[in-house]
């Protein structure tokens, strides 16, 4: 679990830089798929925070939902678009941080049932 946590976190660190530091292939995306410039900033902003959450012992739980939500944006994108590479990419990525997510909440939900008990 560790591993794809730490693998969930590179990926959306890097994607979400890429955004915070305006490359350019992340400015000519967003400018095709015709959403505003603060759009690319909210959504890098999102990913390197979730991407930081997820080694947060507190944070991870909602963390790696709230990707897997973003995640959905993105694969409206990319299938409204036909860029089907990138389809089948947010797609793993997607499957990935839902399984995670699952785990995770599975996890926070029996600690908290032995808390009480």
């Amino acid at each position: 679990m560790k591993v794809l946590i730490t693998i969930l976190s590179i990926v959306f660190i890097a994607s979400g830089s890429a955004k915070l530091f305006a490359l350019d292939f992340e400015l000519q995306a967003f400018e095709r798929w015709g959403y505003d410039i603060w759009f690319m900033y909210f959504i890098g902003a999102a990913e390197v925070a979730g991407g930081i959450a997820l080694h947060i012992r507190q944070l991870k739980f909602l963390a790696a939902p709230a990707l897997t939500l973003l995640m959905l944006g993105a694969l409206y994108t990319h299938f409204n678009f036909n860029e089907w590479p990138m389809l089948f990419l947010a797609l793993t990525i997607t499957a990935i941080s839902a399984f995670v997510s699952y785990r995770l909440i599975i996890e926070f939900l029996i600690s908290k049932r032995k808390a009480v008990e």
